[in-house]
């Protein structure tokens, strides 16, 4: 049994020095040295075969040949690591791989170029709160105490006091209170309303309102800046179209559409099958709100108008439903 051990060790010594990976030295060990099956383990558990007398230096020689195996195969495992971690040194001449790089959400894309628009028109952009009182948010807006829009179906109320602002229009209210005439500003944001989700509406959604307030302001100007406002986002042939209405604010009052171009008229989901989509409220600033912010409701006049961020870009990317913009959906995000 002494000439089996020793030739076991010369053999395995070869093949350990021999093997060119971890793998093949893996296989080496799991031969020689496997608890069930291992040539070395075979030879200790038929040791019982043996003299009692032999059975001690037998037993030494097991031992010596098992830890000079075990210490051959550790040493060649080190030096295989150290081959291996050289050879993956990446090479620094190489191109790098790029990280992915996000970009703007879609309505603050097309917030960024309306106020670009309204910009180069020589409006400036003011901020607000999103939480008002009903001071800045109605009273000062010429909503009467019993108006609907200050009901709870419409307007969402604040525990001790406040609302969710239903539109930007108190920022209008903020600045004139601290700027004298001529004034232009536009002033987009975040707004809250008591409303249904489906395809075309949401609880939340974005506005940007614009005031100018001069001498001899005119409807005429308002149906003019209105115009070059659709021609810079569709193309020159974008349409506006200017409907009768009323707002407490404004007088006189109008609605204005832009045709649908995701249907071009036809009518579909995104227009509710009338062709056209109603974008905003447009007016001459009522005389009322001149007086609650101080000016001389005689000196001067105004115009005022709001537009529906959002749906301005459903119309812009040929989006049927408002919802696909605030459901986080990557796929869709990086698509628009």
């Amino acid at each position: 049994m002494r000439e089996k051990l020793l030739a076991l060790l010369e053999r395995t010594a070869e093949e350990v020095s021999g093997a060119q990976d971890i793998s093949a030295l893996e296989e080496v060990r799991v031969r020689v040295l496997g608890r069930k099956d291992g040539e070395l383990t075979v030879i200790m558990r038929s040791m019982g075969k043996l003299p009692a007398e032999e059975r001690p230096e037998i037993g030494k020689l097991v031992n010596q040949v098992k830890a000079q195996i075990e210490e051959a195969i550790s040493a060649r495992k080190e030096a295989l690591s150290e081959v291996k971690a050289v050879e993956v040194v990446p090479d620094l001449t190489l191109p790098g791989r790029r990280p992915r790089v996000g970009r703007a959400h879609l309505i603050n894309r097309v917030t960024d170029q309306l106020v670009d628009i309204f910009h180069g028109m020589g409006f400036e952009v003011a901020l607000g709160p999103e939480v008002e009182s009903e001071y800045y948010n109605f009273e000062c807006l010429n909503f009467p105490p019993d108006h609907p829009a200050r009901d709870m179906q419409d307007t969402l109320y604040v525990k001790g006091g406040g609302v969710f602002r239903t539109h930007t229009s108190p920022v209008q209210i903020r600045y004139m209170l601290e700027h004298q005439p001529p004034i232009r500003m536009v002033c987009p944001g975040r707004v809250f309303r008591a409303d249904v989700v489906d395809a075309s509406h949401s609880p939340v959604f974005h506005q940007i309102e614009g005031l100018l307030v001069d001498k001899m302001v005119r409807m005429s100007d308002l149906k003019g800046l209105l115009a070059e406002m659709a021609k810079q986002l569709y193309g020159a042939g974008a349409k506006v179209n200017l409907r009768p209405s009323f707002f407490p604010f404004t007088e006189p009052s109008a609605e204005f559409d832009i045709v649908c171009v995701n249907c071009e008229g036809a009518g579909c989901s995104t227009c509710g099958q009338k062709g056209r989509i109603e974008i905003g409220g447009a007016g001459m600033v009522h005389q009322e709100v001149f007086q609650a912010v101080g000016y001389d409701k005689y000196d001067v006049t105004g115009l005022a108008f709001g537009l529906g961020i959002d749906r301005l870009a459903m119309m812009m990317c040929k989006i049927g439903d408002l919802r696909l913009l605030f459901e986080n959906d990557l796929r869709f995000l990086a698509g628009v």
